[in-house]
């Protein structure tokens, strides 16, 4: 049986790490205040993966965003996901150049199909994944300030029909409100999609994460929260995770 995966996000918008509530984001610190605070070095042993996030609202400033990116790959041995207004082939080549081992895809899910089959056909689809911000039954795209014309059930057989290799599903309504996961959003959609399924958006503790490992239906779960697991609340729950028979990599 494969291995879980605990994945942790970083949100970062305008050259900060930002906490996030329903998507509203808090500006937090920048790269050297995640460093001090967090250590990623040492935590990135109680992680499995590492997504980051560019959720800048305004123009991007990819310089800035890679350059960031190229500093945690530079401390953490674990894989990285990274993403955030990829347009084009160029994007994800720069984010493959400074770190990234998959990039993640939102608008260009919904509006760019095209971009999808070369960006699968290039680099492969365990290197792409897909992520889908959602509420209720309703999908949103541009950091979720546009819905589209597509109910949810439908948007993930598009999904599935286009050979990505993951989806990253995040509920707006759970994001940063640490109640626990969208479980049974999960089980409704869990016959519609073949590939291997991200939950997150709402963990708050190590039972959250637990309940989110123990459903059949999810691969990985991630969280965001960067203060309900600062200090040594990363490693505590990874080894709680894996006292609850929790189906994650041991390490010694």
């Amino acid at each position: 049986m494969l291995r879980k995966r605990l994945i942790f996000t970083l949100i970062y918008s305008d050259g900060f790490f930002n906490q996030s509530r329903n998507f509203r984001l808090q500006k937090v610190g920048d790269i050297n205040w995640l460093e001090e605070n967090y250590g990623f070095k040492d935590l990135a042993f109680s992680l499995d993966e590492l997504i980051v996030l560019d959720a800048s609202r305004g123009k991007r400033d990819v310089a800035k965003f890679v350059k960031n990116l190229s500093k945690l790959a530079e401390d953490v041995f674990i894989p990285i996901c990274a993403g955030g207004g990829i347009e084009c082939l160029d994007d994800a080549k720069i984010l493959f150049d400074n770190g990234a081992d998959k990039i993640i895809l939102n608008t260009a899910v919904y509006d760019n199909i095209g971009l999808v089959t070369d960006l699968v056909e290039k680099y492969g689809s365990q290197s792409i994944v897909a992520s889908v911000d959602y509420k209720k039954d309703d999908v949103f795209i541009k950091n979720g300030t546009q819905k589209v014309d597509i109910e949810l059930f439908e948007y993930m057989r598009r999904i599935d029909s286009l050979n990505f290799g993951e989806v990253y599903f995040n509920s707006i309504d759970k994001d940063g409100t640490g109640f626990g996961y969208d479980i049974k959003a999960v089980n409704k959609i869990a016959n519609r999609i073949s590939i291997p399924l991200i939950i997150s958006g709402g963990a708050g503790n190590a039972k959250h994460l637990i309940d989110g490992l123990m459903d059949s239906n999810i691969d990985a779960i991630a969280t965001a929260n960067l203060f309900n697991f600062m200090g040594d609340g990363l490693p505590k729950a990874r080894k709680e995770v894996i006292l609850n028979k929790g189906n994650i990599a041991q390490w010694n």
